[in-house]
């Protein structure tokens, strides 16, 4: 009886806080401005400047981004020296290389179609030392890449650093047959027709950052850029990244540090809370319109390098993406009768013939495969990139 009353008595109350439960549909801030994005760094060394220009759009829109285009970019010294960027489309504007004068300070000035005006501050140029190495390690059954630089004058101490990888992988099916997209039958492949070994890249999305600010010399040890998980395509074959270094302002650094917080470190209550992003571009004749970025003046350093699967532990295996069904689960049945099958599975359905199946005396069919699975170039190149090298 006292347990029926108990259960009385829950249920009475989860009935009261429902129906005291409203619907919180808060009014969502709408604004018809686009904030105009700047994205780059002005390279004062021997290598082009790019710089991508971009306009923020709303969350309700259907675009994920707004390229800036018909825009004269140009970098001024505070001297009187000029160099426009070319424009390449898509909003991405470069120069080759400028060897600018470390003594002078530099600006990026930008003119719109209408003709508002927008420049960045002059900001001094920042001498960046060139990449010690690129090491990595095994840590927690995963690959951690890192990097080591150090400026012997300690007169760098802020840093910041981009990346690009490139992996070799390859399907999960080796395919010796192709649909030939003229007579439309199967046929062996020919040379320059495999699709079995391909080169995958990604580029970083993550801010990365150090600074020896805080040490005696201006060394950076050990600063972790990325880590790789054991099973994963990256390292199964031969994997290569190549590494960009920024010096930084202590005022760029402290951009970067309140951007990083602002886009990768708001997940909790205990994490950085939002705050503005107080950039050093501005509107000329309007300096309360917003701009999103901030203009660095440095000699880019770059590294690469190459990690074989050799150099891994032997325990890694990498992990196909998809789940692939074994080739010879079922076969074609003398495609020179133009079977229903090889026509709307393979000819029509895309399939992709991995092997021939043969009888005592003659053909009797094909393997086949997905796509996902036999055909590598679905999801990256064939052709080997220029800077690649072998074993």
């Amino acid at each position: 009886m006292m347990k029926n009353t108990y259960i009385r008595y829950v249920v009475a109350v989860m009935a009261i806080i429902v129906s005291c439960k409203k619907p919180y549909d808060p009014q969502v801030v709408s604004s018809n401005n686009h904030y105009l994005v700047v994205e780059g760094v002005i390279n004062s060394g021997n290598d082009s400047t790019f710089i991508s220009l971009s306009k923020t759009v709303k969350l309700s829109e259907n675009v994920t981004t707004q390229q800036v285009t018909n825009y004269t970019v140009i970098v001024e010294g505070e001297q009187g020296s000029k160099y426009t960027l070319h424009s390449e489309g898509n909003g991405k504007y470069d120069i080759g290389p400028m060897n600018l004068d470390a003594s002078k300070k530099y600006r990026l000035h930008l003119i719109e179609p209408g003709g508002k005006e927008y420049a960045s501050d002059y900001v001094e140029v920042r001498q960046n030392p060139a990449i010690d190495s690129i090491g990595f390690a095994p840590i927690n059954n995963n690959l951690r890449i890192y990097v080591n630089t150090h400026n012997a004058t300690n007169n760098t101490r802020y840093y910041r650093w981009d990346y690009s990888e490139t992996w070799r992988f390859h399907a999960r099916y080796p395919s010796g047959y192709i649909v030939d997209p003229v007579t439309k039958q199967v046929r062996q492949r020919r040379l320059g027709e495999d699709v079995y070994y391909c080169f995958g890249n990604d580029n970083s999305t993550i801010i990365t950052l150090a600074s020896s600010e805080k040490l005696a010399q201006d060394v950076i040890f050990q600063a972790p850029l990325t880590t790789i998980i054991n099973n994963s395509e990256k390292i199964e074959l031969r994997y290569s990244i190549l590494l960009k270094q920024y010096a930084l302002t202590k005022d760029g650094y402290q951009f970067w540090e309140n951007l990083k917080k602002n886009t990768e470190q708001l997940g909790s209550i205990f994490d950085a809370q939002p705050t503005q992003l107080q950039g050093n571009i501005h509107n000329i004749n309007d300096p309360a319109e917003p701009i999103i970025g901030y203009i660095s003046v440095t000699n880019v350093q770059s590294k690469r390098i190459f990690i074989d699967n050799t150099q891994l532990p032997q325990d890694w295996f990498a992990k196909y993406p998809y789940d692939c069904d074994r080739p010879d689960s079922a076969l074609f049945y003398n495609p020179q009768t133009k079977s229903d099958d090889v026509q709307q599975i393979i000819i029509n359905g895309g399939a992709i013939p991995i092997s021939t199946i043969f009888g005592a005396v003659s053909l009797l069919g094909y393997t086949y495969s997905s796509p996902s699975c036999a055909d590598c170039s679905i999801r990256g190149r064939v052709q080997q990139p220029s800077f690649w090298k072998d074993k």
